[in-house]
């Protein structure tokens, strides 16, 4: 089976990175020059306000939108740090003290003006700033380093106990007193010459953060993580990586250094294309972008999926649209739901989608058949590095589910709300608007003073007035015994229309005026 490949598309002002396993698209990461993310950088920043009610702070970094630091991510709450160990063991469940002992308050730990380094640990999505944290991590190729937590953590993706206990023990004997580290996946196999070089760099790095810290005022920048290009090769390069490939020559050899430096043993694993057409187009991979982007995901048995992605949650509707299946209705809908169990997990995976989701798959009367999707829908989400967790599936075929949200969904990056429907999903049928126009010169046309009354509207809706409700016009002319002109406009929006009084005959007041000079009989 061949293994996976990492494309990268950095020919331009964007930085693009696809994750190919088997074949399929299943992670998509985006970095654009002008918008570079700020997660994992750390800051010198000055608490801005203190929010009891919320046990939170804000604190100005230097960018538009204050950082958000709940009591729980500031040094000193004794708070359990389990938030930090996103790869840890079993060791972080025993901190039974830390959960009894009661929680600092906020404003006892921080004060406003006062200058606190903080880590970017969420990135701003939508109106809120980034989440940010006290405790601060660095991560390498093989370890992460976390200088103000003493606690030493296995990645749970390294299975064997044997290998466990060789990495606990290398880094138990080498780690700095009051320090920790959690131990990486792809550490698996790794030598002790390479664990002690990655947490000799990653303790120099703190030390340089210190240095920094003492020389510059807050707000201030104290370290920036690596860009998207050096990030995909820390965390996403992988043994199971058979290629790397990238469409820019500069950056093709900035790989290669870097990977000279830090990994030298996939230097061979890295390609410059030399393809004719771009190079997401080459793979395919610009189809399924587009396909990331739709509300409607077809099943290859026939059935769908409708993802409808709101502000408070994502909703997820199976349906088995052209599947009829062989045998019986139960057969039917189990085995959609069943191919639905993988799409759904590789959606939630390549669009990024995170908070709340409700997936409703089709209602199952069978109970044992409601059990058997909901260990395939389990086992398909296996695979996502985010964090998951699921409820079990309802008699009404619903399965609650939150999924760690770190960035921006893939949806909300690469588009933006309609300016026809001002991010509605819908405008008003062209009848209704009709109909309302209608309703108002009913109502309100007595009240112009003018002989005649203009509407200025979208041809569209001028075409339903002057010739689908002409009969209606009439009437309300002689209603109101005044003219009604239709006025067509193609820059109006089709929900926009403007009444406004207006002398039928422009001339008249020309005529009057004539005819008392005595121009005119």
């Amino acid at each position: 089976m061949a293994g996976d490949l990492l494309v990268i598309n950095a020919d331009g002002p964007e930085t693009r990175v696809a994750l190919i396993e088997q074949g399929q698209l299943s992670e998509l990461y985006i970095e654009r020059r002008r918008e570079r993310g700020i997660v994992g950088n750390i800051y010198k920043g000055r608490v801005k306000r203190v929010l009891p009610g919320m046990q939170a702070a804000f604190v100005d970094i230097g960018v538009d939108k204050a950082a958000f630091l709940y009591v729980a991510d500031v040094r000193g709450a004794p708070e359990d740090f389990k938030s930090l160990f996103l790869e840890s063991d079993d060791e972080a469940k025993d901190d039974k003290k830390a959960r009894e002992r009661r929680s600092a308050r906020i404003e006892d730990l921080v004060k406003e003006g006062q200058e606190i380094m903080i880590q970017v640990a969420k990135g701003p999505i939508g109106t809120k700033g980034a989440r940010s944290t006290a405790y601060v991590s660095l991560p390498g190729r093989n370890l992460v380093f976390m200088p103000t937590v003493n606690h030493v953590g296995i990645s749970r993706r390294i299975g064997t106990e044997k290998e466990r206990k060789r990495l606990r023990g290398i880094i138990e004997s080498m780690r700095p007193e009051g320090a920790g580290f959690i131990v990486r996946t792809v550490a698996e196999g790794v030598s002790e010459k390479e664990l002690q070089a990655d947490m000799e760099f990653l303790i120099k790095l703190w030390n340089s953060i210190l240095a920094k810290q003492k020389q510059v005022k807050a707000p201030a920048l104290l370290y920036a993580d690596l860009d998207l290009l050096l990030r995909t090769v820390r965390d996403l390069f992988t043994p199971q990586v058979d290629k790397l490939i990238v469409d820019n020559k500069s950056e093709y050899e900035r790989l290669l250094k870097f990977v000279g430096a830090f990994m030298p043993h996939f230097g061979g694993k890295i390609e410059l294309y030399d393809g004719r057409e771009p190079i997401f187009d080459g793979y395919g991979i610009e189809s399924e972008i587009d396909r990331a982007l739709e509300r409607k995901v077809g099943l290859r048995s026939g059935g769908s999926l409708i993802i409808d992605q709101g502000e408070a949650l994502t909703a997820i509707d199976v349906n088995t649209g052209k599947f009829v299946g062989k045998k019986s209705l139960e057969e039917t809908i189990t085995k959609t739901n069943l191919e639905a169990c993988k799409e759904v997990a590789d959606q939630l995976r390549l669009r990024n989608i995170g908070g709340m989701i409700i997936v409703d798959f089709i209602d199952m009367d069978k109970e044992q058949n409601r059990e058997k999707v909901m260990r395939a829908f389990e086992e398909a989400l296996k695979n996502d590095k985010a964090k998951a967790n699921v409820t079990k599936i309802s008699e009404l075929g619903l399965v609650e589910m939150t999924r760690k949200r770190t960035r921006e969904s893939l949806g909300r990056m690469l588009t933006e709300p309609c300016p026809y429907c001002e991010g509605k999903g819908y405008i008003k049928s062209k009848t209704t608007v009709c109909y309302e126009i209608l309703r108002l010169l009913r109502r309100d046309g007595n009240s112009y003073r003018e002989d005649g009354i203009q509407v200025t509207c979208n041809p569209e809706i001028a075409d339903l007035l002057i010739n689908v409700e002409a009969r209606y016009i009439e009437d309300l002319e002689k209603r109101l015994q005044k003219k009604i002109l239709i006025q067509a406009k193609k820059r109006f929006h089709l929900e926009k229309f403007e009444i406004i009084g207006r002398d039928p005959d422009p001339n008249r007041a020309q005529r009057q005026e004539a005819a008392a000079d005595g121009e005119v009989s």
